[in-house]
Parts: C-alpha cells; structure tokens; sequence
C-alpha cells in the first residue's frame, strides 16, 4: 500500500527520522554547510527531556568531542553545560575495597585535546533549541508510519507520519533514519546483520555524585592526579568477562553501568538493579558500598541483550541513510557511539552536498558505505573475544595503549585534518591503512594468546599515560593544521610508531611465553616500511613488565 497523494503535501530537501543525538546534530551540520537548505526533524519523544535521560552514550572521546565543540561550533556549550572528562581510568578492584592497592591505568593530568562526560538529557535539550534556533523544522511527538522510498533518482521519496491523531503527509529528496534502535529503514529494507561480539549491558543512574577519589584517604594516592578529580573520569571497574562504567553528569547525576561477555557473567544474574547490587557485592564490593545507602536514589534502570549488531548498508545513492544506532553498533568500552554519528553525519551531509550540486551520488555513497564498514571492522576488532583479558593487569595496559595509539594514530588523524572524504588521498594512503588494519587484528590475537599464560600480577601501582612522552604527543597531534603532504607524512609516521609499538608488545609478550614466537603479527612485522627505523625510544611502562613493584 502506497501513501495517498494529498494536494497540500509539504515538501522538505531533507527529513530526519528522530531528533536524538544523531538525528539533532545531522540537522545542525547540514544548516551549517548549507544555511539554506530545508531539514525537518521527527521527534517520536516529547520535548524537552529529563535531564540524565534514559539513554548511553554519555562519555565522548576525540573524535566526537570534536565533531560537538568544534566541527559543529558547539564549544560554549561543551565547556559551560558538560563536564570536561579526565581521560579513561582502569582500576582491577574485583573482589577489592582497597582501590589505593590495585593496578590503576590512567593520566596523572588533562591530555591537550579535549573530551567530555555529556549529560544526554541536557544535550538533546540544547541541540532542539538550536536547531531551532538555526533553522530547522523541528517538530516533537511526532511517530513516523509508513515510509516510500522513490522509484528512481529523481523522485521524491514520501512519508506519513501523526502527531496528536492528525496524520501528515510529506516528500522529501533525502530521507535519514536517526531513530536508534527501532531501525525505521533498517527493517523496511532488511538491513539488519549480527555480528559476531556478544556482549550484554545493564545500567542506571543514581541522583547523587559518585566521588572515587574518597575511595582512600591516602594523601599519596590522592596526590598522583593534578586536579585530583579522578571522578571525572569514565572509571573502569574491570574483571575477567565485564567491566563496570562510572560516569559523572552534569546535573548532578552519576551513571552505572556493567558489560559483560555472557560467556563470563549472564546477563540473568544482573537484570534488575536488586540483581545488580547483588553481582556489586561480590564482584565490586567497594562500589556496592557506596551505592548501598543510596538505593532510595535510583532515578532508573535498564538492560540490553546483545547490543553490538551491524548492518549491511548505511548510505545509498537512491538518497536515504542510516545514522546512530539505526545503523550499527559496536560496544560502550571505548565510547566509539558519537564517533561513529560524527563519521556517518559527515558523509551524509558531503553525499547531500553533492546532491545539490547536480552530481550522481551512487558512486560515492557505495565508496563511504565500505569505508564506513571497513572503520566499523577495525573498531570491532577491539572487543571481539578480548572481554577475557580484561581482569589482567599485565596485559590490558598494554592493550590500552594499543588501542589508543591505533585510534589516535589513524582513524583520528583522518577525522581532524578533515581528511574523512578525500576519496582520492585516502586512496593514495590505501595500503598504509590497509597494513594498520592487519596489525590491529594481529595484535589483538597476540593479545588473547598472552593473557592466556600471563601471570595477572596485581600490582600497587598507577600505570600513568601523561609520563609516556610519545603518548602525550600523539594525543597532542590530532590539532596540528596539515595539507595533503604532511598528512601523507603524517599517517607514513603513524605506520612507523604502531610498528615500533607492536614489536615492542611482542617482545613483551615473549618474554613472558616465548611459544608465542610464530603467528600473523611475525610475518607483518617483518615485512619492510620505509619509516622503520625512525622511533627510538622504549614506547611500554617499564613497570608492565612485573619488576618495577611488588605485588599487592
């Protein structure tokens, strides 16, 4: 059954299904670039929102910190209304309540570029008001029914939607589904894919600040962080199979949240918040502390199964798009969810670009469709069996400098030099990217296979990220300004310290079982890259390698 034409059909250049994070802030870069363009957002949910609204994604990191305070010109609102965040921060506290005497992983100050703990409710607030504000049709309690896509490229495509029991019809030259999870198009087209990373989440929030750093009264303990406000920080409470989140919110708020590989802890033993506590006690009994006599605070509490799922397409030259978790999704560790919007809305407002301009898209938008696969493959690959080594504390700082290096190093070089759709120097820059990739996968088998026969010693230490100077300084790179020469230069260097960095984990690995000699990474490591030699510097802690303290 086909939408009935009407003769006061209203018609839009663009219409956004869902007026969320993603959907809000394609409306806002698309004005951005285009002041005059005609962008209509359906918003399912009434505005405003609570504040700490029912929603993850709280905790940005670069590149989604970027695309907010800078890409979309957003910064007097991330640095008046959020929280600047103090990095990621790992504590191996299961079955602990001495947070002072376990492995901590973390910056003992603020890295150059910034990232923030977001509190949705807030934010999507705000991003209403301005899109408002900036020209966009933004209209809320508004539930999208049927859904016709064009025949051909020049058509329009036509939408029903009600709002207070009035149905209105519309036609649009684009259509973008940014309605998370409910997947308007994903299922009108049969675009929903598994993947292979099973992991479930439960989370809520609690109406009063979690403060870590009153964990410990030592002064030492306290003092090895300038501010210290380790409760800025997203802090990871991990063990072997799960991890638990602990995000601060501007409204006063704190977000809990536990992930977890079923394989390790089902997610039946954690489906409730009493279940929860109950998982707490034994596992994170410190937390279970601070939480315990402030049950009367939960402000709510929810659950998913199998949150990471992927999906076959995401962009189309017949001029519709999937963006935020109507596409796909890959998992809270890492906080890749805003990253993922900011890459996917940029190439929805370039393909729309040239749209306007007359040119066919279908070329392209099949060219950013498997780029846009090929960032979702490299970023899953962090998470597919690795929930195991996440209790090891030899061996999960070392894979948190990995990954860091690979994010920064790569996939953030191209999305702050404003590289992301240059098809053609990302082309020339083909097997640089492609070798990345390979030693990413490598590395993260190495990964599993060490921790497998690791010692897991537990040491009374803070493994601290701001005294690696080469760290420090990559994180610092992403705000150089380069042209196509010195991003050539500068992805050819990244290549050269994540070669550097992976024979010097293997090394390490070695030395702790030398049976993990042969395997995939061997062979790309011996391979020759011109830039090889140009790193000389010992890139791990030393203290990683169990001689620098004793065990707790």
């Amino acid at each position: 059954m086909t939408i009935a034409t009407t003769a006061h059909e209203q018609r839009h250049d663009v219409v956004i299904m869902g007026g969320g994070l993603a959907g809000l802030t394609l409306a806002l870069q698309l004005k951005k670039r285009f002041p005059d363009i005609d962008v209509l957002v359906l918003e399912r949910r009434a505005h405003p929102v609570p504040h700490a609204a029912h929603k993850v994604g709280e905790s940005s990191v670069e590149i989604g910190a970027h695309y907010f305070d800078t890409v979309l010109g957003l910064k007097p609102h991330m640095h008046g209304e959020q929280l600047r965040k103090f990095g990621f921060r790992f504590f191996f506290s299961e079955g602990r309540r001495d947070i002072d005497q376990v492995t901590e992983i973390g910056a003992s100050r603020f890295l150059s570029v910034p990232s923030y703990q977001i509190d949705r409710g807030i934010f999507e607030n705000y991003l209403g008001e301005e899109a408002a504000r900036r020209g966009v049709k933004f209209t809320d309690h508004a539930m999208v029914r049927q859904i016709d896509l064009a025949d051909d490229a020049q058509g329009l495509h036509r939408l029903s939607w009600t709002q207070d029991g009035q149905t209105n019809v519309i036609a649009a030259r684009w259509i973008v589904d940014a309605c998370g999870r409910a997947g308007l198009l994903k299922r009108k087209l049969g675009l929903a894919e598994p993947n292979a990373h099973e992991a479930h989440a439960v989370w809520f929030r609690i109406g009063e600040r979690i403060t870590l750093d009153d964990w410990s009264d030592d002064p030492e303990w306290r003092a090895r962080c300038d501010p210290q406000a380790r409760w800025l920080s997203t802090n990871h409470l991990v063990g072997a199979g799960y991890w638990v989140w602990l995000i601060p919110l501007a409204s006063g708020s704190h977000s809990v949240g536990i992930v977890a590989d079923p394989r390790y802890h089902a997610l039946d033993i954690m489906d409730s918040f009493e279940k929860a506590m109950d998982w707490f006690a034994q596992y994170q009994p410190r937390l279970f502390d601070e939480l315990d006599g402030k049950r009367h605070l939960l402000q709510d509490f929810a659950f998913f199964k199998n949150f990471s799922y992927g999906c076959k397409q995401v962009f189309s030259g017949q001029r519709w798009a999937l963006t935020g978790e109507a596409g796909l999704f890959l998992d809270p560790f890492y906080s890749p969810g805003s990253d993922f919007i900011a890459i996917a809305n940029t190439y929805i407002t370039d393909l729309i670009g040239h749209d306007r301009a007359g040119h066919s898209v279908e070329a392209r938008a099949q060219l950013y469709d498997q780029i846009y696969h090929s960032f979702y493959e490299s970023t899953l690959a962090l998470y597919q069996d690795q929930y195991g080594l996440f209790g090891d504390p030899e061996v999960l700082p070392v894979k948190v400098i990995w990954d860091y290096s690979y994010y920064w190093g790569v996939l953030s070089q191209i999305f702050f030099h404003d590289r992301l759709t240059d098809l053609a120097l990302l082309g020339s820059l083909k097997d640089e990217l492609q070798h990345c990739q390979r030693l990413n996968i490598a590395v993260q088998a190495l990964l599993r296979a060490w921790s497998a026969s690791s010692e897991k010693r537990n040491v009374a230490q803070m493994l601290d990220h701001a005294a690696l100077p080469w760290f420090a300084e990559l994180n610092r790179s992403l705000t150089d300004t380069l042209d196509d020469a010195q991003f050539s230069e500068r992805i050819h260097a990244s290549v050269a310290l994540l070669r550097q960095l992976a024979l010097e984990i293997h090394a390490r690995a070695l030395a702790c079982d030398p049976a993990l000699g042969d395997g995939d990474l061997c062979a790309l490591l011996a391979q020759h890259w011109p830039a090889d030699s140009a790193i000389e510097c010992t890139m791990l802690f030393d203290a990683m390698a169990g001689g620098a303290a004793e065990p707790a």
